[in-house]
């Protein structure tokens, strides 16, 4: 005989599904009230993901609530005490803890020394949320904010006194205008890009990556960007107030950094064009050791470009007020050293010279050549001194890559030749389908992902660069950050697929000023830093590089998350853990945070 169905059973899971599905459309509802704009008022773009959940179909397999028993119940934190962490002090409303003023007048100015990372011990960090100045906005959307900024982010006037006549940045009432300038071209970065594009395969997508050194506010990047180039622009934290910000408000890739005794935070071989224009790097000098630097971070085939003194010093000599002796001396030791190099100088016109580094510089350098660098690993960088020496390259990253946007997706050098132990072709391949999954299940929880809303990106753990791929858009760029604790060596990797990265220990301070990243993204990073250092300065730091109403996408085990989980509570986030994207079984999960708005002077834990 069949049982009678139990009525009341079917009652409570329809009561059940009503509650999910109502928590649901909360969830996406408060979510896009988080995404206002930095005058308190709802964000228009950020508001479309509150239209997008109507019927709150958002994820159907994937439910907002975890099913992991262990450890205190997600969710219910009255049962354990939220430490609250203070707020700092509204005179550090721009603090680098890295780059910061006062500590670096304590070391030498020789050979910029003091202008390098000099970062405070954990006894003297500040362990404090850094504020937003007053009346801090949201950025412009990208290519606006290329030409724009607004004069609360930056409050800084000094440059448009400084470089007036030199085009670079002017104020206008509530904004900062970027002409597009710069010292060497006041003409115009197109113009100046439209000269290098005549010698530069920069067009075809041979050249996709670029490295300026002394960038002061990244014109040259900004402008490089609509011709599908990426440039990792850098200048130091100096008497300039906030070039670096200003990049940064303007949506161009840029990081706090000189070239002083340390080699750059960059693997060798990754660069397809560096650049110089007026920089003040005294390239001749200590046996033309910058030069060789630029050298082992730039690709065999890859240019160099010097634009301003010492090139056509015959004509210039009296304009820039030097002796003309000094100046010819200056260029004969660039010519010494580009010839060691095995740089062929295949322009220079006016003011500009441009260097073509051989695709096989090893051949034309003689064997048992003093000058070759003993050292086993050129992408052993992390506060390593730089050598008086020449990088020699393994034959994988000598082969010939193919154009952007192909590269992209393509099997890097490194990887076809064996370069990086451990990873095989297979093993890549697939992971380049697991981010495309991983995105796609992004872009349905953060449905204004790639809407233009977040143009700055941050990749703390970025593994082979699958996140950036998968990103890739004119409206966004990926700072793919690889730990130097990474399990694998894959810098190079990234650079090979036509994106940018970094090297970076989250032990420590990153080189940026504060609110620089609209979305930051970590994946196992906290697993990875397990029992190195402390979780909550990993977070502190996130929170100040982030925007007001900027997000995070934080992808680790159960047990990580619950414990980050435990450390934001106490911070002006708001947060949401999800299960992964294959279902609740998963151990892995995602936890999902929004920055609140929130400025100098308040002290309320309201986002209203």
């Amino acid at each position: 005989m069949a049982n009678k169905p139990n009525l009341g059973d079917n009652r409570t899971g329809n009561y059940v599904s009503v509650f999910i599905v109502a928590g649901l459309c909360c969830f996406f509802f408060l979510l896009g009230a988080w995404q206002r704009s930095g005058f308190g008022k709802g964000d228009s773009i950020a508001l479309e993901v509150t239209k997008s959940s109507e019927g709150c179909n958002v994820l159907p397999n994937l439910n907002v609530e975890t099913h992991h028993g262990g450890d205190a119940g997600i969710g219910d934190e009255s049962q354990s005490q939220v430490k609250e962490i203070k707020l700092c002090d509204a005179q550090y409303t721009d603090y680098s803890p890295c780059q910061d003023q006062q500590r670096a007048m304590t070391f030498p100015r020789e050979n910029m020394i003091y202008r390098e990372r000099h970062c405070p011990p954990d006894e003297e960090k500040l362990h404090c949320l850094i504020p937003a100045p007053k009346g801090y906005v949201t950025p412009f959307p990208w290519p606006k904010s290329r030409d724009y900024v607004p004069y609360a982010n930056a409050p800084y006037k000094s440059l448009t006194v400084e470089k007036a006549i030199q085009n670079w940045i002017q104020y206008e009432g509530s904004v900062f205008r970027f002409p597009g300038g710069g010292t060497q071209f006041p003409q115009g970065a197109d113009k100046y890009i439209d000269q290098l594009a005549s010698v530069i395969p920069i067009e075809n997508g041979t050249v996709r990556t670029a490295l300026d050194t002394g960038c002061g506010v990244a014109s040259w990047g900004a402008y490089l960007w609509k011709r599908n180039v990426i440039a990792m622009s850098f200048a130091p934290r100096d008497s300039h107030e906030a070039q670096i910000q200003f990049a940064l408000e303007r949506g161009v890739p840029a990081v706090i950094g000189v070239l002083g005794t340390i080699k750059m935070p960059y693997p060798s071989g990754a660069f397809d064009m560096a650049h110089c224009s007026r920089c003040l790097i005294p390239w001749g000098v200590n046996d033309g050791v910058y030069m060789k630097e630029v050298d082992r971070v730039l690709r065999p085939g890859g240019f160099w470009v010097l634009s301003g003194p010492p090139i056509n010093w015959k004509t210039n000599y009296k304009a820039w007020q030097r002796p003309r002796e000094e100046l010819e001396e200056e260029q004969r030791k660039i010519e010494e050293v580009a010839k060691q190099l095995c740089w062929q100088k295949i322009s220079e016109k006016g003011e500009i010279a441009i260097w073509q580094k051989s695709f096989d510089a090893d051949s034309c350098r003689e064997e048992g050549n003093s000058q070759m660098c003993k050292s086993g690993d050129p992408d052993d960088v992390w506060y390593k001194k730089m050598e008086v020496c020449i990088t020699s390259y393994k034959k994988a990253d000598t082969d010939a890559l193919k154009p952007f946007p192909e590269r992209l997706h393509a099997v890097p050098p490194r990887i076809s030749g064996g370069s990086v132990p451990g990873v095989s072709v297979e093993a890549y391949v697939e992971d380049n389908e697991t981010w495309k999954k991983h995105v796609s299940a992004y872009k349905k929880i953060i449905k204004i992902l790639d809407s233009g809303r977040y143009r700055n990106i941050m990749d703390m753990n970025a593994g082979m660069g699958g996140f950036g791929a998968a990103l890739t858009s004119p409206k966004m760029w990926v700072m793919n950050v690889v730990p130097t604790i990474a399990n694998k060596k894959t810098l190079g990797v990234i650079f090979e697929r036509g994106m940018i990265g970094i090297y970076q220990d989250w032990c420590e301070a990153f080189s940026t000023y504060p609110r620089t990243y609209d979305l930051i993204h970590a994946n196992g990073l906290f697993s990875l830093y397990k029992n190195k250092c402390d979780f909550e300065d990993i977070l502190i730091e996130m929170d100040r590089i982030l925007r007001p109403e900027g997000a995070v996408i934080i992808r680790d085990s159960i047990d990580e998350l619950i414990k980050v989980k435990r450390i934001v509570a106490g911070m002006r986030w708001n947060t949401k853990l999800v299960d992964h994207e294959d279902g609740p079984l998963v151990p892995e999960k995602i936890l999902v945070a929004v920055k609140q708005y929130w400025v100098v002077g308040d002290n309320s834990t309201s986002t209203e």
